[in-house]
């Protein structure tokens, strides 16, 4: 007798939702916090009609900053400045968390072979898959009510901010689809996140493209579709209607690809490999690069996409906050180089800090592999302890700092492109490379949480992340004391241009990345492996 196929979703969900217990409440408050920062800061600045009106006038007719933010509407309200500028980085985070929670629990369970024990139960063939959308729906939910209250209590309007959080939860509603969609295609959670990650990339891009020329293109995707909700300015709640929609037919899409393919399997077979394996993959360093160099080169993409708008959007800051002094105490004081390189500092810094959770993800990319029973084979094969993850870590200093690299030299090929000065390239390179040091510290954390914590390395090293990023970007605006600054190793490295460089705080940082990278390989050295 055969099983009903949603047989033990309820219970499925109920599980999945104690080993979520700690990362989802975390997803959640980084939007809100997120949403209600960006309203506290814009209400400070935009607060008079003058800025408003130099807000409007800058950001609204400049393609970079419209490719980035979306539609230029509201913008002669502060709450329509909010929407504008925080829309997409909500969106980003929403499916991000969307991505993992679903990937967690349909293919990275079948991965390690926890769904084939779950299946050999009183559990129907499509209960997992219909848990882990489930809680992904949940939990984007949750994140549009977040970010509600973020605005909300702080004053912006509560329709706009009801409307806003909806618009974000719809579009995680549809990358939950699109994940288990993706999840029935790929054999490897490494392959689920690439393909979710690209169908990102396109949606903002087309999203960028249509809101530029105006021809529609961006109701071909569902970023285009919250942001055409309009919060704060004409709160159209009928967009909404197509995520509705949308995701219920993905989640049917994705049950009947399952129906399709044997547990364990991907419907799209990787093509047979070569019969002897390149010279490249006889080291330790060569298989450690094979397993990160995917997310790298997405990673890489995404970070000279960013310089590039940054780059862009340099010249009108002067438009934009010159004459406003709410808006210049958000820059450094005393830059000598003007408004223009206390901004770009400023940029340079905040991609320092999404490098720092590059390193930090390709660090416990080392964990991953103990955890999954992969790295005891190569351990066994003669491969040395710190070797094996003397290489991992390699490979995220190294691939950072080439982060850091194309940063400067994106931004500063915009730069040159709009001003015709090429010096833009080697000085801006050498300011985003100057941020090397602290991101080794992160790593050198993260790596050191490996060796002496391994069970808790993984949480506690994005917790690192976010600690050095809040600590980063609010502590000098909320006059925080001097000692918090100094936990953040990015805060302590010279805001260049804006600032003069100095040696001292980089040789430092330096010699405490070295001290963390030593202590995480001594401690890997002498403890056991650590299943997941």
């Amino acid at each position: 007798m055969s099983t009903p196929t949603l047989t033990g979703t309820l219970a499925l969900l109920g599980f999945a939702v104690r080993r979520d217990r700690l990362r989802l409440p975390v997803w959640l408050l980084a939007g809100g916090a997120l949403v209600a920062v960006q309203s506290t800061s814009n209400q400070t600045i935009y607060r008079t009609p003058e800025a408003l009106a130099a807000y409007q006038a800058s950001a609204g007719s400049n393609a970079a900053s419209i490719a980035f933010s979306g539609p230029p509407v509201g913008l002669d309200t502060v709450a329509g400045t909010v929407a504008f500028e925080i829309s997409t980085p909500l969106v980003v985070l929403t499916v991000l968390m969307a991505m993992f929670t679903t990937a967690r629990h349909t293919r990275a369970d079948e991965e390690s072979g926890r769904t084939e024990l779950v299946r050999s139960a009183q559990v129907g063939r499509h209960a997992p898959v219909t848990a882990a959308t489930l809680l992904s729906v949940l939990a984007c939910t949750g994140m549009g009510a977040s970010v509600a209250a973020g605005a909300a209590l702080t004053g912006l309007p509560e329709q706009g901010s009801v409307l806003l959080g909806t618009a974000t939860a719809g579009v995680g509603w549809v990358f939950t689809g699109v994940t288990a969609v993706c999840a029935q295609l790929t054999a490897g959670t490494r392959g689920v996140h690439g393909l979710v990650g690209g169908a990102l990339g396109l949606s903002l891009v087309v999203r960028a493209i249509g809101d530029i020329t105006h021809d529609g293109l961006s109701w071909a995707s569902p970023v285009g579709w919250a942001q055409a909700t309009h919060p704060w300015s004409a709160d159209r709640w009928w967009p909404l209607l197509l995520p509705v929609v949308g995701t219920p037919v993905l989640m049917l899409a994705a049950r009947h690809l399952l129906d399709r393919r044997d547990l364990g399997s991907g419907l799209l077979q990787p093509r047979p490999g070569a019969a002897t394996a390149p010279r490249s993959l006889s080291s330790p360093l060569g298989l450690a690069w094979r397993l990160h160099r995917g997310a790298l080169l997405a990673w890489a993409a995404g970070i000279v996409l960013l310089g590039l708008v940054y780059g862009g959007l340099a010249e009108s800051v002067e438009t934009l906050i010159g004459d406003n002094p709410d808006a210049q105490v958000f820059f450094p004081a005393g830059s000598t180089a003007g408004l223009v390189n206390a901004y770009l500092g400023v940029t340079l810094q905040v991609t320092a800090l999404m490098v720092a959770g590059y390193t930090v993800s390709a660090t416990i990319g080392a964990r991953t592999e103990e955890a999954a029973g992969r790295a005891e084979p190569v351990l066994a094969a003669g491969v040395g302890r710190l070797r094996w993850l003397g290489s991992h870590l390699t490979v995220a200093l190294v691939g950072a700092t080439a982060l850091l690299a194309l940063d400067g030299l994106a931004t500063g090929v915009s730069r040159a492109v709009v001003t015709g000065d090429a010096t833009d390239l080697l000085r801006l390179t050498g300011a985003a490379l100057g941020y090397a040091p602290a991101v080794w510290v992160v790593a050198g954390l993260a790596g050191a949480l490996l060796g002496a914590v391994p069970a808790a390395a993984v949480p506690a090293a994005w917790i690192v992340v976010g600690v050095v990023a809040v600590i980063t970007l609010f502590a000098e605006s909320f006059d925080w004391p001097g000692w918090v600054t100094v936990l953040s190793p990015v805060a302590r490295t010279p805001a260049v241009p804006a600032e003069k460089w100095a040696a001292l705080p980089l040789l430092t940082l330096s010699a405490l990345a070295v001290a963390l990278l030593a202590a995480g390989l001594g401690s890997f050295r002498r403890r056991d492996l650590v299943p997941g």
